[in-house]
Protein backbone atom coordinates (compact mmCIF):
# COMPACT_ATOMS: atom_id res chain seq x y z
CA UNK A 1 0.00 0.00 0.00
CA UNK A 2 2.09 3.03 -1.14
CA UNK A 3 -0.26 5.75 1.08
CA UNK A 4 1.69 3.67 3.69
CA UNK A 5 5.46 5.51 2.19
CA UNK A 6 3.49 8.57 1.84
CA UNK A 7 2.90 8.38 5.60
CA UNK A 8 6.50 7.49 6.63
CA UNK A 9 7.89 10.25 3.98
CA UNK A 10 5.55 12.91 5.74
CA UNK A 11 6.77 11.41 9.45
CA UNK A 12 10.46 12.21 7.97
CA UNK A 13 9.62 15.49 6.64
CA UNK A 14 7.95 16.45 10.17
CA UNK A 15 11.00 15.08 12.01
CA UNK A 16 13.96 16.25 10.36
CA UNK A 17 13.33 19.98 11.94
CA UNK A 18 13.21 18.51 15.56
CA UNK A 19 16.42 16.72 14.74
CA UNK A 20 18.10 20.01 13.89
CA UNK A 21 16.88 22.04 16.31
CA UNK A 22 15.01 20.41 19.01
CA UNK A 23 17.20 21.07 21.49
CA UNK A 24 17.23 24.29 20.93
CA UNK A 25 13.64 25.10 21.23
CA UNK A 26 13.11 23.31 24.23
CA UNK A 27 15.48 25.94 25.56
CA UNK A 28 13.74 28.85 24.28
CA UNK A 29 9.85 27.44 25.05
CA UNK A 30 10.51 25.00 28.08
CA UNK A 31 9.29 25.39 31.60
CA UNK A 32 10.06 29.38 32.97
CA UNK A 33 11.34 30.11 29.59
CA UNK A 34 8.10 30.05 27.73
CA UNK A 35 6.38 31.97 30.76
CA UNK A 36 9.09 34.96 30.19
CA UNK A 37 8.38 35.01 26.68
CA UNK A 38 5.04 34.87 26.55
CA UNK A 39 4.56 37.95 29.33
CA UNK A 40 7.11 39.81 27.08
CA UNK A 41 4.32 39.95 24.66
CA UNK A 42 2.02 42.07 26.66
CA UNK A 43 -1.29 41.83 26.02
CA UNK A 44 -0.69 40.07 22.94
CA UNK A 45 0.54 37.00 24.66
CA UNK A 46 -2.81 34.45 23.90
CA UNK A 47 -1.98 35.22 20.40
CA UNK A 48 1.78 34.44 20.79
CA UNK A 49 0.39 31.06 22.15
CA UNK A 50 -1.81 30.58 19.57
CA UNK A 51 0.71 31.15 17.20
CA UNK A 52 3.21 28.44 18.73
CA UNK A 53 1.28 25.59 18.91
CA UNK A 54 0.53 26.61 14.76
CA UNK A 55 4.03 26.96 14.23
CA UNK A 56 4.35 23.50 15.71
CA UNK A 57 3.08 22.25 12.33
CA UNK A 58 6.09 22.85 10.88
CA UNK A 59 8.88 23.49 13.56
CA UNK A 60 10.11 21.63 16.87
CA UNK A 61 7.88 23.70 19.46
CA UNK A 62 7.38 21.68 22.54
CA UNK A 63 3.50 22.15 22.28
CA UNK A 64 3.05 20.40 25.55
CA UNK A 65 5.74 22.75 27.52
CA UNK A 66 3.29 26.17 25.44
CA UNK A 67 -0.25 24.49 27.22
CA UNK A 68 1.11 24.67 30.54
CA UNK A 69 2.56 27.89 30.47
CA UNK A 70 -0.34 29.05 29.28
CA UNK A 71 -2.34 27.20 32.08
CA UNK A 72 0.06 28.82 34.77
CA UNK A 73 -0.06 32.89 33.44
CA UNK A 74 -3.95 32.72 32.76
CA UNK A 75 -5.60 29.52 34.63
CA UNK A 76 -6.98 26.44 33.57
CA UNK A 77 -10.06 27.81 32.08
CA UNK A 78 -8.29 30.38 29.87
CA UNK A 79 -5.50 29.16 29.44
CA UNK A 80 -7.47 25.51 28.44
CA UNK A 81 -9.49 27.57 25.86
CA UNK A 82 -6.11 29.67 24.54
CA UNK A 83 -4.28 26.34 24.46
CA UNK A 84 -6.63 24.34 22.42
CA UNK A 85 -7.84 27.19 19.76
CA UNK A 86 -3.86 26.96 18.88
CA UNK A 87 -3.97 23.18 19.01
CA UNK A 88 -7.00 23.35 16.46
CA UNK A 89 -5.72 25.55 14.31
CA UNK A 90 -2.98 23.55 13.61
CA UNK A 91 -4.86 20.98 12.69
CA UNK A 92 -7.13 22.85 10.72
CA UNK A 93 -4.24 24.81 8.51
CA UNK A 94 -2.48 20.92 8.07
CA UNK A 95 -5.85 19.64 6.68
CA UNK A 96 -7.10 22.27 4.87
CA UNK A 97 -3.66 22.84 3.14
CA UNK A 98 -2.96 19.06 2.25
CA UNK A 99 -6.46 19.07 0.78
CA UNK A 100 -6.32 22.35 -1.15
CA UNK A 101 -3.02 21.77 -2.83
CA UNK A 102 -1.54 17.82 -1.97
CA UNK A 103 -4.17 15.66 -3.89
CA UNK A 104 -2.57 15.35 -7.02
CA UNK A 105 0.54 14.66 -5.60
CA UNK A 106 -0.55 11.57 -3.50
CA UNK A 107 -2.34 10.60 -6.32
CA UNK A 108 0.49 10.21 -8.81
CA UNK A 109 2.65 9.24 -5.62
CA UNK A 110 0.57 6.41 -4.59
CA UNK A 111 -1.64 5.66 -7.04
CA UNK A 112 -5.99 6.22 -7.01
CA UNK A 113 -6.23 2.81 -5.99
CA UNK A 114 -4.50 3.20 -3.28
CA UNK A 115 -5.24 6.73 -2.36
CA UNK A 116 -9.58 5.37 -2.70
CA UNK A 117 -8.97 2.96 -0.14
CA UNK A 118 -6.91 5.52 2.13
CA UNK A 119 -10.15 7.33 1.97
CA UNK A 120 -12.11 4.06 2.98
CA UNK A 121 -10.00 3.68 6.46
CA UNK A 122 -10.95 7.78 7.04
CA UNK A 123 -14.25 7.11 6.35
CA UNK A 124 -14.63 4.81 8.45
CA UNK A 125 -11.77 4.91 10.99
CA UNK A 126 -10.85 9.00 10.39
CA UNK A 127 -12.72 10.14 13.54
CA UNK A 128 -11.09 7.84 15.97
CA UNK A 129 -7.51 8.79 14.11
CA UNK A 130 -8.02 12.43 14.53
CA UNK A 131 -8.89 12.55 17.99
CA UNK A 132 -6.34 9.98 19.26
CA UNK A 133 -3.45 12.08 16.97
CA UNK A 134 -3.77 14.92 19.21
CA UNK A 135 -2.51 13.72 21.96
CA UNK A 136 0.90 12.04 20.26
CA UNK A 137 3.90 13.91 19.43
CA UNK A 138 4.60 13.57 15.25
CA UNK A 139 0.91 12.21 14.55
CA UNK A 140 -0.93 15.05 15.72
CA UNK A 141 0.79 16.73 12.55
CA UNK A 142 0.75 13.85 9.89
CA UNK A 143 -2.73 12.54 10.63
CA UNK A 144 -4.69 15.75 9.86
CA UNK A 145 -2.61 15.64 6.77
CA UNK A 146 -3.60 12.71 5.51
CA UNK A 147 -7.08 13.05 6.39
CA UNK A 148 -7.06 16.04 4.25
CA UNK A 149 -5.51 14.45 1.23
CA UNK A 150 -8.11 11.61 1.55
CA UNK A 151 -10.65 13.86 1.46
CA UNK A 152 -12.45 13.20 4.95
CA UNK A 153 -15.69 14.98 5.62
CA UNK A 154 -14.91 18.06 7.35
CA UNK A 155 -17.56 18.14 9.50
CA UNK A 156 -16.01 15.03 10.90
CA UNK A 157 -12.98 16.05 10.74
CA UNK A 158 -13.63 19.13 12.70
CA UNK A 159 -15.53 17.27 15.91
CA UNK A 160 -13.02 14.60 16.06
CA UNK A 161 -10.17 17.64 16.19
CA UNK A 162 -12.24 19.18 18.33
CA UNK A 163 -12.78 16.44 20.66
CA UNK A 164 -8.56 15.30 20.48
CA UNK A 165 -7.67 19.11 21.43
CA UNK A 166 -9.95 19.90 24.50
CA UNK A 167 -8.75 17.50 26.92
CA UNK A 168 -5.16 18.07 26.02
CA UNK A 169 -5.27 21.29 25.82
CA UNK A 170 -7.43 21.76 29.85
CA UNK A 171 -5.44 18.94 31.38
CA UNK A 172 -2.44 20.84 30.79
CA UNK A 173 -3.34 24.36 30.86
CA UNK A 174 -4.29 22.74 34.88
CA UNK A 175 -0.92 21.35 35.23
CA UNK A 176 0.78 24.76 34.99
CA UNK A 177 -1.88 26.04 36.65
CA UNK A 178 -1.36 23.85 39.59
CA UNK A 179 2.25 24.02 39.10
CA UNK A 180 2.76 20.38 38.80
CA UNK A 181 5.03 18.13 35.89
CA UNK A 182 3.78 14.78 35.38
CA UNK A 183 3.26 15.19 32.02
CA UNK A 184 3.36 11.15 31.09
CA UNK A 185 0.27 11.17 33.26
CA UNK A 186 -1.41 14.22 31.42
CA UNK A 187 -0.27 12.57 28.03
CA UNK A 188 -2.04 9.30 29.25
CA UNK A 189 -5.07 11.04 30.53
CA UNK A 190 -5.61 13.41 27.20
CA UNK A 191 -5.28 10.14 24.71
CA UNK A 192 -7.90 8.22 27.27
CA UNK A 193 -10.73 10.92 27.10
CA UNK A 194 -11.37 11.52 23.51
CA UNK A 195 -11.02 7.14 22.83
CA UNK A 196 -13.28 6.78 25.44
CA UNK A 197 -15.95 9.37 24.53
CA UNK A 198 -15.88 7.59 20.59
CA UNK A 199 -15.96 4.63 21.67
CA UNK A 200 -19.16 5.21 24.16
CA UNK A 201 -20.62 7.23 20.80
CA UNK A 202 -20.09 4.18 18.22
CA UNK A 203 -21.16 1.88 20.83
CA UNK A 204 -24.54 4.25 21.52
CA UNK A 205 -24.73 4.70 17.54
CA UNK A 206 -24.89 0.46 17.14
CA UNK A 207 -27.46 0.26 19.47
CA UNK A 208 -29.62 2.87 17.66
CA UNK A 209 -28.86 0.73 14.41
CA UNK A 210 -30.36 -2.59 16.18
CA UNK A 211 -33.89 -0.86 16.96
CA UNK A 212 -37.01 -1.86 15.35
CA UNK A 213 -38.20 1.58 12.99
Amino acid sequence: MRIFWILLGMAAVVLIPFAIWGDTFDGWFTGDAAIVWIRSKGAFGWLAVIFLLMSDLVLPVPGTAVMSAAGYLWGTLVGGLVAAAGSFLSGLFAYGLCRQFGRGMAAKLAGEKDLERGERIFRTRGVLFVAISRSFPLLAEVIPCLAGLTRMPFREFVGALAIGCLPMAFIFAYIGAIGQQNEGLALGLSAAVPAVFWASVHFWLKRQERKPK
